[in-house]
């Protein structure tokens, strides 16, 4: 019977091989969504710095007014939501996955990055886009000049800043990836994992 067991244990190891292999290929799927995510929030601050804004500051103040009021109700809806806020859940698990890992200052850095970005977005931004919408409808604005010149410069200005904040995060993560697909990579996991699991 003794023989037999051992037999058995021999036949089928009791996860010696799938556990570190499951574990990496769900860091690699988190770290692949949060480079993605990041992606796309870049991307929407990039184009606000580059075209957007830039466009618009060719605009009248009421044109101006109403654009960046229509442009702020819209963005706010699930999809937008997901991305930005899974962009920072996503890095954040991926920090916790690599916290053992040799380059796991790169997840650090691009988690302290994007939080960064997001706390600006919450203490600078969204607080200007909420002034904007209670000025109300721009044809009854007694003073647009004066509403615009409250909003554009800080809210542009800050916009360039998250949106480098966000790029820094990216590039952090795309070099993450780079080094999760070497071969020394093979270890990445089984680091991170191995300490907790001997916990």
């Amino acid at each position: 019977m003794t023989t037999d067991a051992n037999t058995t244990n021999t036949e089928h190891p009791t996860g010696t091989g799938t556990g570190p292999v499951r574990r990496r290929g769900t860091a690699a799927g988190v770290l692949g969504a949060a480079t993605v995510a990041m992606g796309l929030i870049a991307g929407v601050f990039y184009i606000f710095a580059c075209a957007i804004m830039p466009a618009l500051a060719r605009s009248d103040d009421r044109v101006f007014i109403e654009v960046m009021q229509n442009v702020n109700d819209v963005i706010q809806n699930p999809v937008f939501f997901l991305s930005f806020l899974g962009a920072l859940a996503l890095t954040a698990v991926a920090a916790w996955q690599s916290r053992a890992a040799p380059h796991r200052w790169w997840v650090f850095a691009a988690l302290a990055a994007y939080a960064l970005a997001v706390v600006l977005t919450a203490a600078v931004n969204i607080p200007l886009n909420d002034d904007l919408a209670a000025a109300g409808a721009p044809t009854r604005i007694a003073e647009p000049a004066a509403v615009r010149d409250r909003f554009e410069d800080t809210w542009v200005a800050w916009n360039v800043v998250r949106a480098v904040l966000s790029t820094v995060a990216l590039a952090c993560l795309a070099r993450t990836l780079y080094l999760f697909r070497r071969p020394q990579a093979s270890a990445y996991l089984e680091s991170a994992t191995g300490s907790s699991a001997s916990r």
